[in-house]
């Protein structure tokens, strides 16, 4: 017997609900609101949450991110009495079961439900107790938790794999990551970098050549394709390969076989295919630059790989681990982090993800070398100069008297009152202007922000703004 918990509202709904969920034998708690909702569970273990989006106390998709964080969460399956197609998309994309429409029949309704039981039950049966060799990438926050989960799927399988994901999100260390995992680990983990290939010499760099195919072809050899047999071939930045090339990968990975150039006979190759961009390949099958055939070869199994600024739990854990790795390494004695440093790093949005802040933590190392803790000075300056800006945020006040008549030292505030008063202005008058601009299309702000929907949804509420999105 297994244990669903219904978060709506609307109580005749949930008694419909409930008692087909009753006649299968299931155990069933309603809620009638967020807060209640979160409550249960958090003090109880479901196996599958059904969650209504538009709730009296907010967003049902708000609160999605607090349950899978749960330890052994639940299934979260959506519900919603008005089609939305964006929001489906981001629950999905969130890690949500399915998304159903309530004006479907009550079997349509529980049917989905079935087979995230199902689902459940045969993941519980499996045995996750290998340690997964993770060298390299940094983090353990819900977003990595669920990435490494796909990782360890896809180390176990055969499949091609397409990684996603902004650049320098760590793509080509998960790609070693699934090699280094995998049955394959003790052949080789061949890279080509797509975007780098010669034109003139591609074809002989990746499938080899005959001697005498070309004037300085003095000797046969090898392509990258045969060097990666019974390992793992990884295709870097697979959007740059050209339409010609394009169409001779979709034979290679249909058959696993290819013709070096100057030859008369094909050649096999039992490699593991390993593929990762930073763009959107169904938008480049739609504008026609990149095959749909070959991108479904591609994406048999796909994990994609969250920025930075979604998962703002892991920077300090990497620019630690960095800092103290330099510090071993040149056999000096760990530095301390001040807080305002601390302070600087959360706040920075990191548009080259993991990849910039290695970097930045690099800079710092060199240019607090001799010193025991690091400030904020030893920061990039571009960086701090755009938080600065950001902090005001057309929130200058004008220039007063240091000493106003009146003024005593009583009626002065705590400086943290202040701070707290002062961001909070630039909060609100940020948050309006966003939702102003982006018309309440959420996923466009979140875009434009740089903020998790799940936050933005929180923000909105704490300053009352836009009540209906």
């Amino acid at each position: 017997m297994a244990k669903i918990l219904i978060i709506d509202d609307d109580e005749l709904f949930c008694d419909m609900l409930s008692r087909g969920v009753r006649y299968l034998g299931h155990d069933v708690q309603c809620a009638y609101s967020l807060v209640s909702g979160l409550k249960e569970t958090t003090s109880k273990l479901f196996d599958v949450v059904l969650l209504d989006v538009h709730m009296p106390d907010g967003n049902g998709l708000e609160i999605i991110p607090e349950i899978l964080e749960i330890d052994a969460a639940p299934e979260v399956i959506i519900m919603t009495g008005a089609g939305d197609p964006d929001g489906a998309e981001l629950a999905m994309k969130g890690g949500v079961w399915d998304y159903i429409q309530k004006t479907s029949s009550l079997q349509a309704m529980i049917l989905p439900l079935e087979r995230a039981l199902l689902y459940r039950e045969q993941k519980q049966t499996v045995q996750t107790t290998v340690a997964l060799d993770r060298e390299g990438i940094i983090g353990d926050s819900p977003s990595m938790k669920k990435c490494f989960d796909l990782l360890a799927q896809a180390a176990n399988s055969e499949a091609n794999i397409l990684i996603t994901g902004e650049t320098g999100t760590g793509k080509e260390l998960f790609a070693a990551a699934i090699h280094r995992n995998s049955s394959r680990k003790m052949n080789r983990f061949i890279v080509i970098d797509c975007a780098a290939l010669p034109n003139t010499l591609v074809e002989s760099t990746l499938f080899g050549h005959k001697k005498g195919a070309f004037t300085s072809a003095d000797k046969d050899q090898d392509g990258l394709i045969l060097q990666a047999d019974g390992g793992t071939l990884f295709l870097d930045e697979v959007s740059e390969i050209s339409p010609d090339l394009q169409r001779a990968f979709l034979r290679v990975l249909q058959e696993r076989r290819f013709r070096p150039v100057g030859s008369r006979q094909d050649v096999l190759s039992n490699f593991r295919l390993v593929a990762a961009t930073n763009r959107e390949l169904d938008k480049m099958v739609k504008e026609g630059t990149f095959r749909q055939d070959l991108l479904y070869r591609l994406r048999s199994f796909e994990i994609h790989l969250p920025p930075l600024r979604e998962r703002r739990e892991d920077v300090m854990e990497i620019a630690v681990k960095h800092i103290t790795m330099l510090c071993e390494k040149d056999g000096i004695a760990i530095k301390g982090f001040s807080p305002d440093f601390i302070t600087t790093l959360n706040n920075w949005h990191w548009p080259g993800n993991v990849r910039e802040l290695l970097q930045t933590m690099n800079r710092v190392f060199a240019v607090a070398r001799k010193e025991p803790t690091l400030f904020p000075v030893h920061l990039p300056t571009y960086l701090r100069a755009e938080i600065a800006r950001s902090t005001i945020y057309n929130k200058v006040p004008s220039r007063v008297s240091r000493n106003p008549k009146g003024m005593t030292t009583s009626s002065l505030r705590r400086l943290q009152e202040v701070r707290d008063a002062r961001i909070s202005e630039i909060e609100h008058s940020y948050l309006q202007d966003l939702i102003d601009n982006t018309g309440g299309d959420m996923k466009e702000a979140c875009r434009i922000s740089g903020v998790s929907l799940s936050r933005l949804y929180a923000l909105f509420k704490k300053y009352d703004i836009a009540k209906n999105i």
